[in-house]
């Protein structure tokens, strides 16, 4: 097993609703709805988890939601595809924001790189519960980002860079994203 270091890390991101109407393509939403948003955050709070990896091979950021988030998600979507979709946007948007806390550079950049999958790095992940998936380049629960830490560029260092429509002029295919997620 191979060494690493890690360093708990402090987050409590602040809700985004521009972000949140973006990720659902709404320019506004009922109060009821916002309430209901409003208690699922709140309640995902304690569930936010985000770590500093560094395995002598390089230094990582790993931010994730519980599973019990996902299954939340999964659970409600079998209910009501609507109010799925907005606690899946909200998930999403609470990554994000938690992301955006910590590097702030990756919201000016427009994109948190996905790292070069080292042996390293998938040992460490291994060991954190965090197993990485081969098939979408990203590690498990659903709703996580993992990004070099510090920032220290954007599509120029990313692992994705050849597959990622963003990247390669194509954003009128590129409608929406899931973060920890691959391709549509």
């Amino acid at each position: 097993m191979n060494n690493y270091v890690k360093e708990n890390m402090e987050v409590r991101p602040v809700f985004d609703l521009e972000l949140f109407l973006g990720l659902l393509a709404e320019k506004r939403l009922g109060g009821q709805v916002l309430e209901d948003m409003a208690t699922a955050w709140e309640r995902w709070l304690p569930m936010l988890h985000a770590i500093k990896l560094e395995t002598g091979k390089g230094r990582y950021l790993a931010l994730w939601l519980d599973t019990a988030v996902e299954e939340e998600v999964d659970r409600e979507w079998k209910i009501s595809a609507e109010h799925g979709f907005r606690l899946s946007a909200l998930a999403q948007t609470m990554c994000q924001c938690a992301l955006y806390q910590l590097m702030p550079e990756v919201e000016g950049a427009g994109c948190a790189p996905a790292p070069r999958p080292t042996a390293a790095l998938l040992e460490a992940l291994e060991a954190e519960g965090l197993p990485y998936q081969e098939v979408t380049h990203s590690m498990l629960p659903k709703f996580s980002v993992l990004t070099p830490y510090p920032f220290h560029g954007a599509c120029d260092i990313c692992f994705l860079l050849k597959e990622c429509p963003k990247a390669n002029g194509q954003s009128s295919q590129f409608r929406s994203f899931e973060i920890g997620v691959g391709k549509e």
